[in-house]
């Protein structure tokens, strides 16, 4: 059952969510996510498991004109993130469905998704139904492959898949990819510098041949904790990742 939502705020508040007060939660993937779509004024994006809207809105914050669908299973997250379309007075359209069954009447330029980072059977579940979907507990049969999947049905040949997720995934998300993307980037995301990275994001083209690149990545934080300037001006200015002016 879904908990009265509380009000939370992405790049220096220009963004405004209202999300759950217990269970999943809006992070800073999410803004990293939106930061690395490549998408111009124009273009058709489409969220899958798009939550309550935390990478859609900053992503149409960051790139207005774009015309953005998320796609989510829970129905209440829809509701959610339908409000936060009218508080951050952003057109977006929100649907309630599976990602494996969802047809797109046209396809998409690009496809984002932050995938559970926890596949069920791996991990004790969570007590909170909301959470433990999110993290992939009561979808038992939705593996990262099925993500790579449907990304690559939702997509138009050319259309750019961007996802965050575990950096332990890497080998798993480039097999998954297959011969069916190419131009792959690898962006790691350092905790501090001299720390192994717990997150990549990965960018790959339909139909694309070109090799995979490995990026110098982006360190998080400063040893004090502080957020290092590269991180601060997308998690505050909401300026994108590099490399999104190439696609």
């Amino acid at each position: 059952m879904m908990n009265d939502p509380v009000e939370i705020h992405l790049l220096d508040r220009r963004v405004r969510l209202l999300q759950p007060a217990h269970g999943f939660r809006t992070s800073l993937d999410s803004v990293m996510l939106a930061a690395a779509c490549p998408a111009r004024a124009g273009m058709r994006v489409l969220d899958m498991g798009s939550g309550v809207g935390g990478a859609a809105f900053c992503l149409l914050t960051r790139v207005p004109g774009i015309f953005l669908t998320g796609v989510e299973l829970q129905k209440e997250y829809v509701a959610l993130a339908r409000e936060n379309a009218v508080l951050n007075k952003k057109a977006a359209t929100f649907v309630s469905g599976d990602i494996r069954s969802y047809e797109p009447e046209k396809r998409f330029d690009h496809v984002i998704c932050n995938p559970p980072y926890l596949e069920a059977g791996a991990h004790t579940p969570s007590p909170m139904e909301e959470k433990a979907l999110a993290n992939g507990h009561l979808a038992s049969d939705l593996s990262l492959q099925d993500w790579l999947d449907a990304g690559f049905r939702a997509l138009k040949s050319g259309g750019s898949l961007t996802l965050i997720h575990r950096a332990d995934q890497t080998d798993r998300i480039v097999q998954g990819l297959g011969r069916r993307f190419g131009a792959v980037e690898i962006i790691p995301l350092w905790p501090r510098a001299g720390h192994a990275a717990k997150r990549i994001v990965v960018r790959a083209i339909k139909d694309r041949k070109s090799p995979t690149v490995l990026h110098p990545g982006l360190i998080l934080h400063e040893e004090n904790g502080a957020y290092t300037p590269a991180a601060d001006t997308i998690l505050r200015d909401g300026a994108a990742l590099y490399g999104t002016d190439r696609l």
